[in-house]
């Protein structure tokens, strides 16, 4: 094979999208202002493209460039390619707005369940183009997901650090008692002692939480003599809707159980939990991720001032 018959043409993506405006755009005046480059640098690269094809492009007529036949039927092979270019920089545009992409999210209980779908319903109602890969698990699978970049954020309860992830304190809050409905109860507060001294459903000492409570009775000089012990919280709840006893829970749980047959009060003495974000150590946040812890912090105060239309 002779070697003109075996050369091709040499025609750079800069190129074909200088043909590509002028199709569209019919002068290399609108051209220009489409692609951001100057007019002359626009006719230098149609004639650049010209002679490497070997192909007559566009004919001038009446101020405006009329392409010819070869140039209509090369453009149909191209057109698709600058499509999916267009589409590229529009989606990368959306992300690094944050307005489009997708996040993992893992979470513990009692926020999962609560806070977090508010934040989320939030995100998502404002976001068409964003998605999410969203679990509840427990603290460690939380943490192992978060470390192991499984999960983009994580949520979590009782965490002030933790040698794996970053942890950032959100807010911070106070646990509440629940009581069966048909338990009487005088006054906002409900103390160690009394609790103590009634069916009481604990929470398992190996977790975090079951430390904290735990530790407030001892504070009291109250007896810690559970009736039964749990895993999580929830659990606790629904026993306590059952009326099988009373429990020491975080307010996002008890929150969950409006409307079910449960009193909350004010536990005394007071046991503070923190509300934890979890994030890798050493990846940056994507814009997207910024937005949602964001509206993350906004449901959180929107908890505070309503409680979640908490029953007192």
């Amino acid at each position: 094979m002779s070697e003109q018959g075996s050369s091709r043409p040499d025609v750079s993506l800069r190129l074909l999208e200088i043909f590509d405006a002028i199709m569209r755009c019919e002068t290399t005046v609108e051209a220009a202002e489409q692609l951001g480059i100057s007019q002359p640098a626009v006719s230098t690269g149609l004639r650049q493209l010209e002679a490497q094809t070997g192909v007559t492009l566009f004919e001038r007529l009446h101020r405006r460039l009329q392409p010819t036949a070869e140039a209509v039927a090369l453009y149909e092979d191209i057109k698709p390619v600058f499509g999916l270019v267009r589409g590229f920089a529009t989606r990368a545009r959306d992300i690094r707005q944050g307005i489009s992409g997708r996040l993992r999210i893992m979470s513990t209980p009692p926020l999962g369940h609560t806070v977090a779908p508010l934040a989320m319903r939030r995100f998502l109602k404002e976001r068409p183009e964003v998605s999410f890969a969203y679990d509840v698990r427990r603290l460690e699978h939380v943490i192992e997901a978060v470390q192991g970049g499984a999960a983009d954020l994580g949520l979590a309860l009782a965490l002030e650090r933790h040698p794996a992830v970053n942890v950032e304190i959100l807010a911070r809050t106070h646990m509440v008692a629940l009581l069966p409905a048909e338990t009487e109860v005088s006054g906002t507060t409900v103390g160690a002692h009394s609790l103590s001294g009634s069916d009481f459903i604990g929470l398992e000492m190996e977790s975090r939480m079951g430390t904290l409570v735990r530790n407030a009775f001892d504070r009291d000089s109250a007896p810690y003599h559970p009736r039964v012990e749990v895993r999580y919280c929830s659990t606790a709840a629904v026993l306590v809707a059952a009326g099988i006893g009373a429990a020491v829970v975080d307010p996002y749980t008890a929150a969950f159980q409006n409307g079910s047959a449960v009193i909350e009060r004010s536990f005394l003495p007071p046991i503070e939990v923190t509300v934890a974000m979890l994030t890798r150590k050493g990846v940056p946040r994507s814009r997207l991720l910024h937005a949602f812890i964001s509206e993350m912090k906004k449901a959180l105060v929107d908890f505070d001032a309503t409680g979640l239309q908490r029953k007192t």
